[in-house]
C-alpha cells in the first residue's frame, strides 16, 4: 500500500510517498529556514505564503521520485494538527482536494504522533541520498520521549492507536527553550544546532543551572532553566536584570558563549533523560524511541544510549526535523485500522493535544 505524506505545520512544505508504512520511496522537504532565521523565528503569515507557493512543485517531485503516478497511490495522509492555522490550512486544503480529484481515501494524521513513526521507516529506495535508518521496527508497549520546537512529552504506546500521555511541558518546550538560550547568547536561528555546535567546545560545569522540580515525575519545565540562564549572563557580564536581553550578545565573549551553552545543554539532556529512564523503570517498555527535532542533538542520544538498559535506535537526522515519510508512515498504520475521514469536511485544529485524537483509543493518564 503507498501512502502519499503531506506536512506544512510550520514552516517546512513537505511531501512523501512511503509504501506498507516502513519502505520510503520519496522524501521531499522545501524548508523556509533561511526565510525565518533574519527574524530570528517562524513569521506565520511569511509561512502560509511560502507553502502556498511551494505545496503543488513539492508534491509533484515526490511523486516522481517515487515513481510514481496517482494510480498507484493508495491513500493521502495529511498533517491537520496541531501547528500554525495558515500553514495547516494550506497542506489540508491541498491534501482535501488531490483526494476528491484523484478518488483518493484521505487519513488526517496529528503532527506529533507522526514525529514518533519517523522511527518506523527501516528501508529505503535505491537513490542518490541514502540515509542510516534503523534496522528494526520498534516493539510494543513503546515508551516515547517527543521533543520538538513546540512539543515536549512522555508518550506510552501500547500498540497503533492506543497511547497514553504520561506527561509534558508545563511551559517552554525543550526545543523553544533551544531557541530563546541561543538568542540570548547571540547564536544563530534555529537554537538547537547552533547550541549544539558551541556546547562542542564549552565546559558543561563552568556555570551551574537548576533543574526543575515537579509533583509529575514525567513532567517538565524548562521556563526556570531559561531565565536562570538569561541572569546568569546578565550577572556575568556586570549587569543587573533590568538590562536587556537583545542587548547581551554584544557583551558576551566567545569563552562565555560556549560554556553557557554547555552548560545549558547539559541540564536540558540531563532533564530528558532522567525523566525518561524513570519512566522506563515504571513502565518497563520493550522499545524506546525519542521523536522531533531535538532528537538530532547527539548529546541526547549518547546519553540515552549510556543509561537506558536496553538497545536503541534512532532515527536519522533528516526524519527527526519535519518532514512528510513520518506522516506518510502513521498514515498506513491508520489506513489499516481506521476510517477515512471525509475530505469535503475535513478541518485543521491548530492545539489538538494527541490524547484528544479520534484515532486515540485511551487518551490522558
Amino acid at each position: 500500500m503507498k501512502v502519499l505524506g503531506i506536512e506544512s505545520s510550520c514552516d517546512e512544505t513537505a511531501a512523501a510517498v512511503v509504501e506498507d508504512g516502513f519502505r520510503m520511496l520519496s522524501n521531499v522537504v522545501q524548508s523556509q529556514i533561511d526565510i525565518h532565521a533574519h527574524f530570528g523565528g517562524v513569521v506565520p503569515e511569511i509561512a502560509a505564503r511560502s507553502h502556498i507557493e511551494a505545496i503543488g512543485p513539492v508534491v509533484d517531485e515526490a511523486l516522481a521520485q517515487a515513481n510514481c503516478t496517482w494510480d498507484d497511490i493508495d491513500a493521502i495522509a495529511v498533517t491537520y494538527a496541531p501547528g500554525l492555522i495558515g500553514s495547516l490550512l494550506v497542506g489540508s486544503l491541498a491534501a482535501r482536494t488531490l483526494a476528491i480529484l484523484h478518488r483518493k481515501l484521505l487519513y488526517p494524521v496529528h503532527h506529533v504522533e507522526g514525529h514518533v513513526y519517523a522511527n518506523f521507516i527501516t528501508e529505503q529506495a535505491p537513490g542518490p541520498v541514502q540515509l542510516a535508518l534503523p534496522k528494526f521496527q520498534p516493539r510494543f508497549p513503546l515508551l516515547a520521549l517527543i521533543v520538538s520546537g513546540g512539543h515536549t512529552q512522555l508518550v506510552l504506546f501500547r500498540d497503533h492507536g492506543d497511547y497514553q500521555l504520561l506527561g509534558q511541558t508545563q511551559d517552554d518546550a525543550v526545543g523553544e527553550a533551544f531557541d530563546k538560550v541561543a538568542k540570548i547568547l547571540g547564536l544563530p536561528y534555529p537554537g538547537g544546532p547552533s547550541i549544539a555546535r558551541a556546547a562542542e567546545s564549552g565546559n558543561p560545569d563552568r556555570y551551574h543551572l537548576p533543574k526543575a522540580k515537579l509533583d509529575n515525575p514525567y513532567n517538565f519545565s524548562f521556563s526556570g532553566l531559561k531565565t536562570a540562564v538569561l541572569r546568569a549572563v546578565q550577572r556575568e557580564v556586570g549587569k543587573d536584570f533590568t538590562f536587556p536581553s537583545h542587548e547581551l550578545p554584544g557583551l558576551v565573549t566567545s569563552l562565555q558563549q560556549h560554556d553557557f551553552a554547555a552548560s545549558f545543554q547539559k541540564v536540558a539532556v540531563e532533564t530528558l533523560v532522567e525523566r525518561t529512564l524513570r519512566a522506563f523503570q515504571d513502565f518497563r517498555p520493550q522499545s524506546v524511541v525519542i521523536a522531533g527535532g531535538v532528537a538530532a542533538n547527539q548529546e541526547l542520544r549518547r546519553q540515552l544510549r549510556q543509561k537506558l538498559p536496553i538497545n536503541i535506535e534512532y532515527a536519522p537526522i533528516q526524519l527527526c526535523t519535519d518532514n512528510a515519510a513520518m506522516i506518510a508512515a502513521l498514515g498506513y498504520q491508520q489506513a489499516r485500522l481506521s476510517t477515512p475521514a471525509d475530505p469535503y469536511t475535513l478541518e485543521v485544529v491548530p492545539s489538538l493535544s494527541m490524547s484528544k485524537t479520534a484515532w486515540n483509543k485511551t487518551g490522558a493518564l
